[in-house]
């Protein structure tokens, strides 16, 4: 297993423990507590950093795709189309799934909406996560509250 292996588990099981708790105990205070600083998404985002340092011909690549002969989302493909670019680029999308998914999570607890709405939505929030806020929207809607505050 080399870094990038590595780097890729990390990110995905270090949302596991968040994801689990507004998953079954939504409403707890431990749940709640475990939620309220940064810790859930940070641990992607560090390493995230971590493989831009260990490999900064990546977001060099990025930056040039532009001026790419193929044009740029060929350029950008060839930059992401590594072990750095697809680790890099999971850790940025398990952080923003799991980022989404504490916004529906929250939400959810502050307008008491139906704990299976609840639960499906955080399921499918880091699952897939535009499922998941699909899901909560429409979960939401009757209440007419997602919106206020």
């Amino acid at each position: 297993m080399d870094f990038y292996e590595i780097s890729f588990i990390f990110s995905t099981l270090w949302v596991g423990p968040f994801w689990f708790a507004m998953l079954i105990n939504p409403e707890k205070d431990k749940t709640k507590k475990l939620l309220d600083g940064p810790l859930f998404f940070l641990g992607p985002i560090v390493f995230w950093f971590i493989l831009m340092i260990c490999e900064p011909q990546g977001l060099i690549d990025m930056a040039n795709s532009s001026s790419n002969a193929g044009g740029f989302l060929e350029g950008l493909a060839s930059g992401l189309a590594t072990k750095a670019g697809v680790t890099a680029i999971w850790a940025h999308m398990v952080a923003g799934d799991i980022a989404v998914t504490r916004w529906i999570w929250k939400r959810s607890i502050e307008i008491k909406s139906n704990v299976w709405i609840t639960r499906l939505s955080i399921f499918f929030g880091v699952m897939l996560m535009p499922v998941g806020v699909a899901i909560f929207l429409l979960g939401s809607f009757s209440k007419k509250k997602f919106l206020k505050n």
